[in-house]
């Protein structure tokens, strides 16, 4: 096998520790430093002067930082590079860091810390704030540890399982002079080769089953697997689902995708119940809030659970069949294997199958169809009537930032005409996160529309992110669902009423999820240097989503909704 060649700047001279640091972030390709500093990063702000090629987007609020590194992250398959500032900026960037370790998203995370001289003073314990939000942690308190250390955050934060990696930086080892051995990262081989024998136990049991259905998580995604899941669901006439939130792992408008699954709804369990063989790949198999049992499949049924995230087999539904391995590589294998040893019976009932799946799925959107053409010209507009509009208007090969957890049903419904590599999702619950993936995807892909669909409660969470919009002009079109409340607050108030406390007739009073105070995100937008409309017609939203891409800069639709419950 050829060894790659490795280039790199390599310097034996004395350097200080930031021009150490920022030397390494040009030898790993960095590009763009999504940060908020305080005193404690004044060297590295110092020096950031010499390096004019590393681009600094100054974020209002550690949470637009977090989730533009999030979104340029995913983009680009690397690592993002994040500076907060000591202890209460990196707090308020932790909720997002949650989701970044939850989906696997890469990035390297830094603040600055107090000289290691002030111990007796006041020095925070920095890594251990951050431990159960990261793959690893650390922190650097002399100037030599520098090479070493970036090094090993850019491994990790970029080796499967992906997720974000912490270091904080001492002022003395920023300041400080050490000889320097700059050498990069080196790129990550993963295969994680699928085990012969534990495959072939799966195709037996799926060529056995009857109702058998796939369940598949974001980890499928990121392998580049989707389509050796079609293959997998196709030879086998399997019903398909994925995992809430996440990234697109099947092709939304494929005949025998049925949707999120999620164990919130009763149908869903109901429908596990029934089931006498679950395949799951690359999720959190069952990962909720509720708490509806310690097993919701039956005894009777086979559980196998593909996945390259250690830990994450068995871990909330025992397992009859677990197989660590890379999804893509292990799902390939599958119907290669399907396909060599699948008897005629097995083919024609999956056939039956599908054929089946396609009538089921059609007469499912025809009547969601009906369903919503009865609040079609209500007003204020219907979820489903801005969907459908949005849908139609959107120009070719945009990227959809899909953060609008209460309307899962209407943006699966009418945004069925995206490819996977078109949609970008989360599966964690944290809110906040939709504006600055937008700009950060945006970002990583200048050259294509980007499109954030929004809710109005995240969107304040951090809407700070349009000044940052506005100072870089990036050109993304942000879409705010204005239902002037916490809706998804409301919907999960209903099902812990209903499905924990059994009530039989749920009180349908919601304290504190309203914004009685009407909040104009569009002037909030204009306030800060972008384009922001209000609109409250249907006819108004294919016009203004084209004068908002024709533009070339950030744009802001606040779309007034229906929020009933």
């Amino acid at each position: 096998m050829c060894r790659p060649t490795r280039i790199y700047f390599r310097t034996m001279k004395n350097m200080t520790g930031k021009q150490a640091l920022l030397e390494m972030l040009r030898l790993e390709g960095v590009q763009h430093i999504f940060g908020n500093p305080g005193t404690s990063e004044s060297p590295f702000i110092d020096a950031l002067s010499d390096f004019p090629d590393l681009n600094y987007i100054l974020a209002l609020q550690e949470g637009v930082a977090v989730g533009m590194a999030d979104g340029y992250a995913r983009a680009t398959g690397k690592a993002a590079f994040v500076q907060l500032h000591i202890d209460s900026g990196l707090a308020n960037g932790i909720s997002l860091m949650i989701d970044a370790l939850t989906d696997g998203t890469p990035m390297v995370v830094v603040s600055g810390n107090y000289d290691t001289m002030k111990l007796a003073e006041y020095r925070s314990d920095l890594p251990n704030l951050v431990r159960p939000v990261t793959k690893w942690s650390a922190e650097i308190t002399q100037a030599a540890q520098i090479p070493g250390v970036i090094r090993r955050a850019f491994n990790e934060a970029n080796s499967d399982p992906k997720g974000p990696v912490y270091i904080a930086l001492a002022t003395n080892a920023l300041d400080g002079e050490a000889e320097m051995d700059l050498i990069p990262s080196s790129p990550m081989f993963t295969t994680g080769a699928p085990d012969p024998e534990a495959l072939a136990s799966i195709a037996e049991a799926l060529l056995g089953s009857e109702r058998a259905i796939m369940l598949l998580g974001n980890r499928v995604a990121k392998s580049g697997g989707v389509d050796e899941a079609v293959r997998v669901a196709e030879l086998l006439g399997l019903a398909v689902y994925t995992a809430r939130g996440s990234e697109a792992s099947f092709p939304t408008n494929h005949a025998q995708y049925l949707g999120a699954l999620t164990t919130r709804s009763s149908a869903a369990r109901q429908l596990l119940g029934r089931a006498d063989a679950i395949l799951a790949v690359g999720s959190d198999l069952f990962s909720d809030l509720f708490y509806f049992g310690d097993r919701l499949m039956p005894e009777s049924a086979t559980v196998m659970h593909i996945d390259s995230k250690p830990g994450s087999i068995g871990k909330s539904e025992p397992t009859d069949i677990g197989l660590l391995a890379n999804p893509r590589l292990a799902l390939g294998a599958l119907a290669d294997l399907i396909e060599r040893t699948q008897p005629q019976e097995s083919r024609d009932a999956a056939a039956t199958r599908k054929t089946q799946l396609a009538r089921e799925k059609e007469e499912s959107r025809a009547k969601y169809a009906e369903s919503a053409r009865k609040v079609w010209d209500s007003r204020p507009m219907s979820p489903e009537r801005v969907m459908s509009e949005l849908a139609e208007a959107i120009p070719e090969r945009t990227i959809v930032i899909d953060d609008v957890s209460s309307y899962r049903a209407p943006f699966s419904h009418y945004m069925q005409g995206l490819a996977p590599e078109e949609l970008v999702s989360k599966r964690s619950g944290s809110i906040g996160w939709g504006i600055g993936a937008t700009l950060g995807t945006k970002l990583a892909h200048p050259e294509r529309p980007v499109m954030g669909v929004l809710g109005d409660g995240g969107v304040m969470m951090t809407v700070q992110a349009l000044w940052t919009a506005a100072n870089e002009n990036i050109a993304a079109v942000m879409v705010v669902l204005d239902n002037r409340m916490y809706r998804v607050l409301k919907t999960n108030m209903d099902i812990y009423k209903r499905d924990v406390l059994k009530e039989p007739e749920p009180d349908t009073q919601y304290l504190y999820m309203d914004f009685p105070t009407p909040i104009d995100i569009a002037m909030i937008a204009q306030g800060m240097g972008v384009h922001g409309e209000r609109i409250t017609e249907p006819e108004e939203i294919g016009p203004a989503l084209k004068r908002a891409f024709a533009s070339g800069k950030p744009a802001l639709l606040d779309i007034v909704i229906d929020g009933s419950v």
